[in-house]
């Protein structure tokens, strides 16, 4: 079962292709999340869910219903949605009760016992009388939030609706928002470029590149075991070396040794690799300990509770630059060991990137 299905959704601005035969399915109550850099097709596959962009191809169905097929095209007012765009869209002259109650009919019974739930849900119990203007951006958003779900719509769609916040308010609102759905068993799909967004978010993932969808998979699958060096990329730091795939023992030779590794199962014995270590897999410690590679610290930066160092790295004659992630101050020239934990990800040379479109569920 599904709240929206979208199959074979093409879509296109002139020359330019925004979305190439999308196929995608959201469950009900899960938070799925569109990940993709800017001008990937996320902004415009959101748009057409919501009705106010027709495709050139394709269908969507919403709770069992169609609402873009041939003949049919569904108004945005008639699909049940609920919809925070990026600036939370308040209005200015109305209060925030009256902001909530928006979506709401005028003479519904349960109108205030309504707005004043979503009130007290969202944080801002005693504040339906003030004007957005009077509210932070964080509480803004939240409004907005609210506002949206007042309806109790089948789906809600948010379109970066964190990207005008502070960095340091931005991690506790979206933990807010999070929990606000949860407690509503709301089904959503949220929009964002942002990976740490993403990650700590959402019940599934898919990462867009040129208008498809081309991995979809729990969080943690597409941080830990994504399918294509591209997503390993996108999706947090990497430390990359060369190396060669030994696929009997599940392993890559590598200048700084031999690595257990994830592989394809296409790779041959010898074969070329792109090797990718994420930075927590790489410790950093004193010279004097007696585990792991010795090197010398060629770069360091601060940045507060961790300290990000570049270590070279000898190994079988050749200079290796590490990244690594250390929890003290590391002076450049400093003679380190650099242990190697966990297991790498290891990609073909010359992989071509899957296009193939995913479900959900």
């Amino acid at each position: 079962m599904t709240t929206i299905a979208l199959r074979g959704v093409r879509a296109s601005f002139g020359p330019v292709t925004a979305l190439d035969t999308v196929n995608l399915d959201v469950a009900p109550g899960d938070l799925l999340c569109v990940l993709g850099p800017s001008g990937c097709g996320k902004t415009t596959l959101l748009r057409v869910i919501a009705g106010f962009l027709t495709p050139d191809a394709g269908t969507v169905t919403i709770g069992g219903q169609p609402v873009v097929a041939p003949g049919i095209m569904v108004p945005p007012e008639r699909r049940g949605l609920g919809v925070v765009p990026q600036d939370g869209a308040l209005f200015g002259h109305l209060s925030v009760a009256e902001n909530i109650g928006f979506g709401l009919a005028r003479r519904a019974p349960d109108r205030a016992a309504r707005v004043g739930h979503l009130l007290d849900l969202v944080g801002l119990a005693g504040l339906g009388e003030r004007r957005p203007h009077e509210l932070s951006g964080g509480q803004q958003q939240r409004v907005a939030v609210a506002r949206a779900l007042a309806p109790k719509p089948r789906l809600v769609l948010l379109d970066e609706p964190f990207s005008a916040l502070d960095a340091g308010l931005r991690a506790s609102v979206r933990a807010d928002v999070r929990e606000v759905l949860r407690a509503e068993s709301a089904t959503a799909l949220l929009v964002t470029h942002d990976q740490d967004e993403a990650l700590s978010m959402a019940d599934v993932v898919a990462v867009m590149r040129s208008g498809r969808i081309v991995e979809l998979g729990s969080p943690e699958d597409i941080y830990r075991r994504p399918r294509e060096l591209s997503t390993a990329r996108f999706v947090g730091e990497l430390t990359e070396l060369p190396g060669f795939a030994d696929p009997v023992t599940d392993s890559v030779r590598t200048a700084v040794g031999r690595l257990p590794a994830v592989l394809a199962p296409s790779l041959r014995s010898g074969e070329p690799v792109q090797v990718c270590l994420r930075p927590e897999q790489l410790v950093v410690s004193a010279a004097t300990c007696g585990v792991g590679l010795t090197g010398v610290v060629t770069q360091s930066w601060y940045h507060g509770p961790v300290t990000a160092v570049a270590v070279d790295v000898a190994g079988d004659g050749l200079v290796v630059p590490v990244r690594a992630r250390c929890d003290r101050r590391w002076p450049v020239g400093s003679r380190v060991r650099v242990h190697i934990a966990g297991t790498a990800l290891a990609y073909p040379l010359d992989a071509a990137e899957s296009t193939a479109p995913h479900r959900a569920r």
